[in-house]
């Protein structure tokens, strides 16, 4: 009888982040189940994907939370087309929590290779559309992920399709977008919708505040397409929304997604760490006990991996627990564990690890499992 069947089968947690630029962390999850599937058919297996508020939120709520219920919406893209988006509505009355995604309403992602890119003029508006949608379906609590932006508007766009007014210093309607921003002179919050009774907790991974060398400007314009003028000139356009709406501008994670975490701070909101807070709303603490082990990872593992990032948050509740961790990841930036498992390595070449990212996922999850088996049977 293959030893396989002779031991007894195990509570394996598989909560890897999103390998960004091939897999999502769900489908990276569902990857490396089927591969130690394939070893140990008999283990319990749990999928708990992970996110830190960024591009593949909603899929890690929706897949570690049953009966979520996926919403659509029609929105304002950030470059202002129009766009077919969606929110998630979780299961249960009250709170009647909606997770609400930048990255899928205002993201980078939506911006098409066939459209100009001007990092003055992108906004948030279809993100404050989004949430207006929730709100107006009776959601009582927000969790709002803010990864993956491509705007510098301090978040003046959610705020806008919240019913607030910018006007400049004749009383008209500022443009959206950080060049709009350079032109404010007065914000009027009468008609602002106010935040849900059970609050709103905004999902990031960012710490930088609002302005100076580490705000928001200065550190993620380049990054959306910012030349070191139109830099200085966004700078110069939050600090003025700053003292527009007289709000502390220091916060740390006031400069995520391009001030958006400030414009949220603004209408009430509460600032936390995006992988603690899915970690605690999927479960995965109590996934965790009596677990044998538990694999996490991400495309590229560094060492800033554990500094609030899915990987490290996972591993803080694991240790806590006293559970082994694996990691899978594209590549290490740092020396990599005895359990630890690159995907380069195994396959060869970083090419040949994103050409076909679910075989070598697989591969991994598969000799992850014969390991285990090994340790069982000595």
């Amino acid at each position: 009888m293959p030893a396989r069947a002779s031991l007894p089968p195990s509570r394996i947690v598989f909560a890897p982040d999103s390998f960004k630029g091939s897999l999502d962390a769900t489908r990276a999850a569902r990857a490396l189940a089927d591969g130690w599937r394939g070893v140990r058919p008999d283990d319990e297996l749990l999928l708990r994907p992970m996110a830190d508020g960024g591009e593949g939120t909603l899929k890690a709520f929706a897949a570690a939370i049953p009966d979520s219920r996926r919403v659509p919406v029609t929105v304002t893209g950030p470059t202002g087309r129009r766009i077919a988006s969606h929110w998630l509505m979780l299961p249960g009355d009250r709170p009647r929590t909606a997770v609400v995604e930048l990255a899928c309403t205002s993201g980078i992602e939506l911006v098409g290779t066939d459209e100009t890119v001007d990092p003055l003029a992108t906004h948030t508006l279809g993100f404050g559309e989004a949430i207006r949608a929730a709100l107006a379906a009776g959601a009582t609590r927000l969790l709002l992920g803010i990864g993956g932006s491509v705007s510098s508007d301090g978040g003046a766009g959610v705020l806008t399709a919240l019913g607030a007014m910018i006007r400049d210093d004749r009383g008209h309607r500022v443009s959206a977008g950080a060049a709009g921003l350079a032109r404010a002179a007065s914000f009027d919050g009468t008609d602002l919708i106010p935040p849900p009774g059970d609050g709103v907790l905004v999902l990031s991974d960012v710490r930088a505040s609002l302005l100076g060398p580490e705000g928001a400007a200065r550190v993620f314009g380049p990054q959306k397409g910012a030349d070191p003028a139109q830099v200085d000139r966004i700078e110069n356009a939050l600090a003025r929304w700053a003292r527009v709406v007289g709000v502390a501008s220091d916060v740390p994670g006031a400069g995520a997604a391009g001030g958006c975490g400030f414009g949220l701070l603004v209408w009430g909101a509460q600032l936390a760490s995006g992988a603690d807070a899915v970690a605690e709303t999927i479960g995965l603490d109590a996934a965790l006990v009596d677990a044998a082990r538990v694999i996490t990872g991400e495309g590229s593992y560094d060492s800033q991996s554990l500094l609030g990032k899915a990987p490290g948050v996972v591993r803080t509740y694991a240790e806590a627990r006293g559970v082994p961790v694996s990691v899978v990841a594209g590549r290490f930036g740092v020396p990599a564990g005895v359990d630890d498992i690159s995907l380069t390595e195994m396959s060869g070449s970083p090419a040949a690890a994103l050409s076909d990212p679910r075989r070598w996922l697989r591969e991994a999850g598969a000799r992850l499992a014969r390991k285990h088996t090994d340790r069982d049977s000595v």
